[in-house]
């Protein structure tokens, strides 16, 4: 081999192993992949028993984190339901998966109506409340839209709101945003890759 094929072999070869470092196989998500997104990192709130809770107690987790009302007729009940689905779907890992309700509507959603509304779905669930003037930093800091529509009455009320959730891996680090209506194989699917470590 001349000289100057072989460094035409070498920078040939260099060139392939960089390219291969820089575009690694990315996990094939169904759901949008947010991973590194400089929004949705953490929260500091009281679960319904009244325990302070951050993303760090559940490490060793995969976390999904919707936000709702407990009142909600359609969306949130429905959302809650296709999680507890996915629990199921996720088999011996099913203790793997934190579950969280952060309610829009700390006006009504006492931590007895939390609790109570967490026992329709899983009993390792957890509803997390924050205080009224806490709403709307938190809801800026996840990006979710939420909307009071005035009812007939002044407790009457219902809140317009994003229907999606948040996924975070092991590590506590957001990954992944779900749309409401993805169904609970795909995001079981989506969790199991998390679970192996991508």
């Amino acid at each position: 081999m001349t000289a100057m094929l072989y460094r035409r072999a070498t920078m040939l070869a260099a060139a392939t192993l960089m390219l291969g470092a820089c575009s690694p196989d990315k996990p094939q998500f169904r759901s949008i992949d947010v991973t590194g997104a400089d929004y949705a990192r953490d929260f500091k709130l009281a679960d319904h028993n009244g325990q302070q809770r951050t993303l760090a107690d559940f490490r060793g987790k995969v976390v999904v984190i919707f936000f709702g009302f407990a009142q909600c007729p359609d969306v949130c009940p429905t959302a809650m339901a296709e999680l507890a689905e996915v629990k199921r779907l996720l088999g011996a890992d099913a203790g793997k998966l934190q579950g969280l309700f952060i309610t829009l509507d700390p006006e009504r959603d006492t931590p007895e109506v939390l609790k109570a509304y967490m026992g329709n779905f899983d009993p390792a669930f957890l509803a997390l409340r924050p205080e009224a003037q806490e709403l709307p930093d938190l809801a800026k800091h996840f990006k979710i839209f939420y909307k009071k529509n005035e009812g007939k009455t002044a407790g009457s009320y219902t809140l317009d709101h994003t229907a999606a959730s948040y996924v975070f891996d092991p590590q506590g680090r957001v990954r992944l945003y779900t749309r409401h209506g993805m169904g609970p194989a795909a995001l079981s699917e989506d969790l199991k890759i998390l679970l192996k470590g991508a």
